[in-house]
């Protein structure tokens, strides 16, 4: 299975649980399952938390190792990406919609690209959103991809702390 990333898994676990300066096993851990290829970030994605210089989590994750093993070695297929827009969110989004989806279609788009991949994501299910208030998992779900939380991924990833 192919784990793709939203950024506020990373994002979270750096601010919230595992900081990268005070439990480097966790960031260990992760890089590992890139190298192993079950873990992975989007361009897209990983554009989101690459923006703040300043911060730790993106100095982390723009080093060139790091990097290299945690990026998703493909280019968006904007059809699928388009289809993902128009089916999960709505075709005639306005800009401030546009705005406040971000990325997050580009998980879905991606996860369509191949079989046996899931999507990883902090945000919960809202059956009742709508256009631009839409999450990840309410995506996900209207095109059978499969996703998790954060803890579900390091549970089955088997992720300790030793």
């Amino acid at each position: 299975m192919l784990y793709l990333l939203d950024a506020n898994v990373l994002i979270s676990a750096h601010n919230d649980y595992y900081p990268i300066d005070r439990i480097p096993q966790f960031w260990k851990w992760l890089t590992r399952e890139g190298v192993a290829g079950h873990a992975k970030i989007p361009y897209e994605i990983y554009e989101e938390i690459t923006g703040k210089k300043d911060d730790l989590l993106a100095q982390w994750i723009a080093e060139e190792e790091t990097r290299d093993v945690l990026m998703l070695d493909e280019e968006a297929n904007m059809d699928i990406y388009n289809q993902v827009i128009d089916q999960a969110y709505a075709p005639d989004l306005n800009e401030a919609e546009t705005r406040q989806i971000g990325r997050d279609p580009f998980l879905v788009a991606y996860a369509l690209m191949g079989s046996e991949r899931c999507v990883v994501t902090k945000e919960v299910r809202k059956p009742k959103s709508k256009r631009g208030n839409r999450k990840v998992p309410n995506a996900c779900e209207d095109f059978e991809v499969p996703w998790m939380t954060d803890f579900e991924f390091y549970r089955e990833r088997d992720f300790r702390i030793e």
